[in-house]
């Protein structure tokens, strides 16, 4: 049986996939911060999301088909979270979300120095980081003349934080 949508507009539909409290924030931690395992999604959580909306939550993604799920071959009792092509291509979606959280909120340094620098890369560095996504979470070949976004942002985001302990 289909699920019954309010409408075919296509911004009320994203809306019934993705616009619940947590949706987009573990998107978000598998997508910058490559946790890829249940426990790391949970115990890494800066906004601290319980265990059952978690389960519930990667529940939700793989069945709209936005994650997918296989076992970890080092753990039988593991499995590894992978973000799809659609998921991947919320990419300019975050980065459009996090320049206008930094414009508009009062964001930590820390927390979007990434969206700072998705920001500035525009199109071509979102492009950039979609296919370094494809690789990592859809076996794509890498390229091996690309620099890598991910370990950009990631150093980036440790700089940050190794300047603000520094200072206290």
């Amino acid at each position: 049986m289909e699920d019954a949508h309010r409408s075919g507009c296509p911004i009320n539909l994203t809306l019934e996939v993705l616009g619940d409290r947590w949706s987009l924030i573990v998107i978000r931690d598998i997508m910058f911060g490559n946790r890829r395992h249940f426990r790391e999604l949970l115990q890494n959580s800066e906004e601290g999301i319980a265990s059952n909306i978690l389960a519930d939550r990667l529940k939700r993604l793989l069945e709209r088909g936005l994650l997918t799920r296989e076992d970890d071959p080092s753990h039988k009792q593991k499995a590894i979270y992978s973000l799809t092509e659609m998921s991947i291509r919320l990419v300019p979606i975050f980065a459009e979300m996090g320049a206008w959280g930094r414009r508009f909120l009062p964001v930590s340094e820390e927390l979007s120095i990434r969206a700072e620098l998705l920001e500035e890369g525009g199109r071509p560095l979102w492009e950039d980081f979609m296919q370094e996504l494809r690789v990592l979470h859809l076996h794509v070949p890498r390229d091996p003349s690309k620099p890598s976004v991910f370990d950009r942002l990631h150093a980036a985001y440790l700089e940050v934080v190794a300047r603000k302990a520094a200072a206290e």
